[in-house]
């Protein structure tokens, strides 16, 4: 592990060495579910963050703020057409 890694990290390092263990001997299949389960958490979470901001919005226009997050407002755009609700932040 890097020293900068080591610094910032909060892991004792021999709990370190197991999950690194861990996710070595995990099957392919299993590391691709993770990886989805933390996409569709981190897209949640905006999501709530665009709702307590602008409770004011709809359902679709809520996702269409996210789809700017998601894509960048440029793709999003081409995607989805110009979006009329405040700026993403």
């Amino acid at each position: 592990m890097s020293k900068l890694r080591e610094a910032l990290s909060d892991t004792d390092p021999s709990s370190e060495l197991v999950r690194i263990r861990i996710l070595r001997e995990m099957p392919p299949n299993r590391k691709v579910e993770l990886v989805e389960d933390a996409n569709r958490t981190s897209r949640l979470l905006a999501l709530a963050g665009i709702r307590a901001r602008h409770p004011e919005l709809s359902v679709e226009q809520q996702q269409r703020q996210l789809m700017d997050l998601v894509l960048g407002k440029e793709l999003a755009e081409q995607v989805y057409g110009s979006n009329s609700g405040p700026a993403v932040q």
